[in-house]
């Protein structure tokens, strides 16, 4: 996921890290119910696992255009959740937050469920 989002002001040119972009999102998206966490899928054997902390953003893809934001989402949610009202709530949180963060608008949060967990 390399790659930056800019904006010009006034001033000049604002440029973001998609990187940055994706670790905060994945930070404000791990904190909404019934999300365990973010899911990597290995290219190799297919197989799902739970992203740590510092590596959430390889479960997450950012893209600019036309000055528009598009964020993937790779998640595993919690077992015995209703995934419609999960992704309804990751994508009103992580939209209102990420467009208050970066002030770059959000046009398409797309959420992948690669996995379910059953939380003790």
């Amino acid at each position: 996921m390399k790659g930056s989002s800019s904006m010009n002001t006034h001033m000049g040119n604002i440029v973001i890290d998609n990187e940055v972009i994706a670790q905060y999102a994945g930070s404000v998206a791990i904190e909404c119910f019934g999300i365990v966490g973010m899911a990597g899928v290995s290219v190799k054997d297919g197989l799902v696992r739970l992203l740590k902390m510092d590596s959430i953003t390889r479960g997450i893809n950012v893209s600019l255009n036309n000055n528009k934001l598009t964020l993937d989402f790779h998640v595993i949610v919690s077992y015995g959740v209703s995934i419609l009202a999960v992704s309804d709530n990751l994508i009103s949180n992580v939209k209102y937050k990420v467009e208050e963060f970066t002030g770059i608008e959000i046009e398409k949060i797309n959420i992948f469920v690669e996995g379910v967990r059953v939380i003790d």
